[in-house]
């Protein structure tokens, strides 16, 4: 894997050394050159930030403000040490998985209310139904559950894998495929099984995320790293999570299996130059939110528009 050192010699090598001529203070990821750019700004020292090809981020001054701009970095870094790069997942809490866990809560409430019979009727993942054509309910059955227990569970396991998702690229980029996949291993799940068979829960939709936070961390073991099997490390750790996650009197084994399964060639889509070096939020961002939330919405309104 490429070092940021070897990073800093290609773009220094690309200086000018005219006095006017822009040099390169610092590089880094998007959140360090955000912070940089802040500590300069704060200094009145006129800056732009680059992104290069290759993947890191850059913050040039012109050349006679060079001296400047490095002290006063360097003053910055000295007071916040930076963190390890690649460091473990910590496990601080972040609000962003709420807007994730919205979708279940809010249409398992309305399932618990007085509506509920006719709800859980319309919406459950039934095999038979499914392969005949209701394919809304590989989606509706991940916003039901069968007592307070079994959501409460789902939400807690859920908000915690996501959690951790959070802190390597923004929920919003991964809601919306993550409920594909579960969709999908519900799907597959009434082609295996063919009849007999219902299912409900989150917990696919929560299987999936692991599957894809393994990928990802997979990804993020450099591939130096000693020993193949220690490379393989966190998908080992993901299997056996979703092992004892899975395993359960009602559990859905298979539609776990399936789940899981799906979400690691999910969790290989992400660019890993912006994994590794972060990026801009977008109008990409607010139109994978509105897919993911329509996504529900929309089988929820042809599973009632045909109940009518």
């Amino acid at each position: 894997m490429r070092t940021k050192n070897h990073f800093r010699r290609i773009l220094l090598s690309e200086v000018f050394t005219a006095e006017n001529a822009e040099r390169f203070a610092a590089i880094g990821n998007y959140a360090q050159i955000s912070t940089y750019s802040l500590v300069l700004a704060s200094q009145n020292i006129p800056h732009r930030i680059h992104q290069d090809k290759r993947g890191p981020f850059a913050i040039s001054v012109f050349a006679k403000n060079l001296d400047a701009a490095l002290k006063q970095i360097e003053l910055y870094k000295n007071e916040n040490p930076p963190r390890e790069e690649n460091a473990p997942l910590s496990l601080r809490l972040t609000p962003s998985p709420l807007a994730v866990l919205l979708v279940p809560v809010i249409f398992t409430l309305i399932q618990f209310s007085s509506y509920g019979s006719r709800w859980h009727h319309m919406g459950i993942a039934d095999a038979e139904k499914i392969l005949a054509g209701d394919w809304w309910r590989a989606i509706t059955a991940m916003t039901l559950h069968g007592d307070a227990r079994h959501l409460v569970s789902n939400l807690i396991s859920g908000f915690v894998i996501l959690n951790l998702i959070s802190f390597r690229l923004p929920l919003s980029r991964v809601a919306f495929p993550i409920a594909l996949g579960a969709a999908f291993a519900n799907a597959l799940v009434a082609l295996t099984v063919q009849e007999g068979f219902r299912s409900l829960g989150f917990s696919t939709f929560v299987f999936c995320a692991l599957g894809f936070l393994g990928a990802i961390e997979f990804r993020f073991v450099p591939k130096h790293f000693s020993g193949l099997l220690r490379r393989f490390a966190p998908l080992f750790a993901a299997i056996l999570l979703a092992v004892f996650l899975g395993l359960g009197e009602n559990s859905d084994i298979l539609g776990h299996f399936y789940a899981f399964l799906l979400g690691i060639p999910i969790g290989l889509f992400p660019r890993k130059k912006f994994l590794f070096w972060g990026g801009k939020r977008s109008l990409l961002d607010i139109a994978l939110w509105t897919l993911y939330f329509a996504l529900f919405v929309l089988a929820w309104w042809r599973a009632i528009l045909l109940s009518l």
